[in-house]
């Protein structure tokens, strides 16, 4: 068996993660908001954003975590199309779970069915991300502990769609946040003990790319997007605030002599 190490880099990896996935929560349950205060095509465009910062930060969160994953006697590395796989099924499933409660009339219902389908998203992102790993040995699953990571995925991902329809203070929505990071870092790190690793050492090159190569620059570019979308969400005006804004604007009639 090789020695299976999550934190080759101690508490960075771990931390920058958890923070990728709190930013990423947290622009999601901005967007959510802000469409569920709009129509038509705006509220389609804030789902979208939804969507992707939910997304990208759940995947980033799974990968900057990958980055300070080690096994003893083997090199790591990953298969570029799955690993980019895993990226699209994470926008699609979680775009498909926020739209499910962006568009829902029944909002239970919504939520059970967005909270299910975006759940099913993170965990099917992590165990393809899981299966683009290339390594010296053979990978093998506890499936007790694979079912429980799918299980805190489905219900963290419940949870924060519901605070994303019912949250409106900026500091609720920060705890939200914190906690929705919290529950998809257990998911990853769950998902992780569960693995076991029979590593066979072998003088064969391993193929795809290194994680330094590959995972670290696509880690950067999409948690620059992810800063870049918080900070243009964070000045755009809400719609109470342009209501406000062309109100002061009309101009003032002169009272009939």
């Amino acid at each position: 068996m090789g020695h299976l190490d999550h934190a080759t880099f101690g508490w960075l990896t771990p931390v920058l993660s958890y923070a990728m996935a709190c930013i990423g929560a947290a622009l999601a349950l901005r967007c959510t908001l802000r469409a569920l205060n709009a129509t038509g095509r705006a509220r389609r465009n804030w789902l979208l954003t939804a969507a992707s910062a939910l997304g990208t930060g759940i995947w980033t969160m799974h990968f900057v975590a990958m980055l300070g994953f080690g096994v003893t006697g083997t090199e790591i590395r990953y298969n570029v199309p799955l690993t980019i796989l895993s990226l699209v099924v994470a926008m699609v499933v979680v775009g498909a779970g926020v739209f499910a409660v962006g568009y829902g009339r029944d909002r239970g219902r919504a939520l059970a069915l967005g909270g299910l389908t975006t759940g099913l998203g993170v965990a099917s992102m992590h165990y393809l991300g899981m299966a683009a790993l290339r390594l010296h040995g053979h990978v093998s699953y506890d499936p007790l502990l694979v079912a429980l990571s799918v299980v805190i995925a489905v219900v963290a991902a419940t949870v924060a769609l519901w605070a994303g329809l019912n949250i409106k203070s900026p500091a609720a929505v920060a705890v939200a946040s914190l906690v929705m990071g919290g529950a998809v870092s257990s998911m990853h790190y769950t998902g992780m003990i569960a693995v076991s690793v029979r590593v066979s050492p072998s003088p064969v090159a391993l193929s795809g790319a290194t994680a330094m190569q590959f995972i670290f620059p696509l880690a950067v570019g999409l948690g620059s997007y992810l800063f870049l979308t918080s900070a243009f969400v964070a000045l755009s005006p809400t719609a109470v605030e342009r209501e406000a804004s062309a109100s002061a604007q009309l101009p003032v009639q002169s009272p009939a002599r």
